[in-house]
This record gives structure tokens, sequence and C-alpha cells, in this order.
């Protein structure tokens, strides 16, 4: 299961329809919790999401509607009664607000403290990029690795098939045949995750190849002053960013209080978007992954089929 849990999509200030942010990646077994505004508590129990899924929990910054929620979803996990590790990773110089956030929560839980001060892998396959804001902030990226899909037409051909394939995956070779003779590369999937910046080098590193490229869209392009002067992206600057990452899906969010209606957003921001597909996000949305990229036509074996499932 992968997809992503769209729990608030406002800024600095919430309105009727828009809570805080928060954002829950399910990625396989895993569930990344970004930024966690006032209100995720409540806004995961309207979205059907369980406190017991988080296992990470990434801060972009420490602006309040960014993390003032960190307290009630620790909370809950101690309420629930997580038994497993939570990694909660954030920019070192807010070391002090975060300490001060989970002091305040319920004990009982494992809570492993992850600062990080610059670029680099943070947990395993999780990367983090600087961006340009008004204070210390860094985008998060979650890289798939590469792999190898197998057809189905190569290996009848070399006469491979049942518990004969688990066994040339693991070994490489099998009756002079290589797992490269019968198999394609396959492209890791990729998340990133881009908050408040001006456009800058670190977010386009970030959203380079995302299959999945969630950006904030403060503020429209008939205010680029204003995004500008709180360096932020206007909802142009968000589609450029994804255009030019050759970015396969762009969720906006994180929208200023000031547009009742984001429709304009996204126009803007697919206007520039290169045809990446544009979704302004709304609180309670689920977004599905996209489908894999594949750089060839003939039929994969999926893990169901190779074991004769």
């Amino acid at each position: 299961m992968r997809e992503l849990v769209i729990l608030g999509t406002a800024s600095q200030v919430p309105t009727r329809t828009r809570n805080h942010n928060g954002y829950l990646l399910r990625w396989d077994g895993q569930g990344l919790l970004f930024d966690p505004g006032e209100g995720t508590q409540r806004q995961m129990i309207h979205a059907g999401v369980s406190a017991t899924q988080i296992t990470h929990i990434c801060l972009t910054h420490v602006h309040g509607d960014h993390c003032f929620g960190l307290p009630g979803v620790l909370s809950r996990m101690a309420l629930d009664g997580v038994a497993h590790p939570v990694h909660l990773h954030y920019p070192a110089s807010g070391e002090d607000l975060v300490r001060a956030l989970v002091s305040v929560s319920s004990p009982g839980i494992d809570l492993q403290l992850h600062p990080h001060g610059s670029s680099g892998t943070v947990a395993e396959g999780l990367e983090v990029r600087p961006l340009k804001h008004r204070i210390e902030t860094y985008g998060y990226r979650l890289v798939e690795p590469d792999s190898r899909s197998l057809l189905r037409d190569r290996l009848e051909a070399a006469g491979i098939s049942g518990a004969d394939v688990g066994r040339l995956q693991r070994e490489g070779t099998l009756a002079g045949v290589h797992v490269h003779d019968v198999s394609v590369p396959r492209r890791g999937q990729r998340f990133a995750f881009v908050m408040d910046t001006a456009p800058c080098t670190g977010a386009e590193d970030l959203a380079d190849g995302a299959d999945l490229l969630v950006a904030e869209s403060t503020f429209s392009d008939d205010d680029a002053g204003l995004a500008s002067q709180y360096r932020h992206l206007t909802a142009g600057q968000a589609g450029e960013l994804a255009g030019g990452g050759d970015v396969d899906t762009l969720v906006l969010t994180h929208f200023s209080a000031r547009y009742d209606d984001v429709t304009p957003l996204a126009a803007q921001a697919g206007a520039r978007a290169a045809g990446a597909k544009v979704i302004a996000a709304h609180d309670l949305q689920r977004i599905a992954f996209p489908k894999r990229r594949r750089s060839h036509q003939n039929r994969v074996l999926t893990s169901g089929e190779r074991h004769g499932d």
C-alpha cells in the first residue's frame, strides 16, 4: 500500500475548511507523518488513520503550523500503546522547541530523536536537502532502490519457472542463465516533500524524477511579491519545479487563507508543469501513488505470479 493521506492544507492561518498542515505517507509497511500542525490528531480520526501506523515523523522546520500538533500525535500514540520505535527527524537548529514539544507529550513510546544539519541520508531511503525559508528548513525525499523486473517471455524461453525463478533472483545465475538475460531495469519510485521555500537548488534536487511531489503553493502568481518577501512558492513556481524535475504527479498544498477557491492556483501550476498531473489537495483527501514508470512493454511478472499464487 502506497498512498498519501492529506490531513491539512492550510498555511499559517487555518480556515473553516482547511486544517493546519499534516500529511501521512503510507509506504509499504511504514507510515511517515510530515509536518503535523495543530489539529492533526483530530484530522487523523476524520481520515480513518491510526496512530499505530506512524513509524517516522518528519519536520521541515519549526514554525508552528508545521509542528504544533506534535504533542497531541505523540500523546495519542502513547495512549494507543504503540510499541515500535518512532523516529523523529527535524532541523538541528529547532532542538530546543522540539524538545519542549516532546516534553509536554504523554510518555510511554520509544521516541528516537534524529536532528540533522546538512544534506544527506537520515534513514534508510530517506534523504534531506536544505530549502530557502526564513529559518532553517529541509525538504524530504524517499527513494526506493532500483531493481529489475522479470519478463515472462524471456523466462519461458530460458525454461525457468516455479521455484527456480526465486532461486535465479537470489543467486543471480541459474543453469547458465543470468538474471540480466531475463529482466529489464526497474526504476525505484520516488516521493518528494517540499514545503515553505523560495525557489532553490535544494527544492530542485528533491523534485528531480519524483513520481509524487508535494509542494507548497502558498500564493497565486498574482501575489509573487508576497511570495518573495516571505520566501514561499507561488503556484506557477511549484508547477515549474515539477516540470523541470520530470515529475509525474504534483500535489499543491499549504494555501494562504486569502484564497477560498484554489482552482486558479492549480491552473497556474499546470501551465508550467510540463505535462505533470496537478492536484490541488483538500483536507482528508487520499491520493494513490502513481503507477510505476516502465521503459518497456513486455509483460512483467508480479511477485505472486513468480511464486505460483
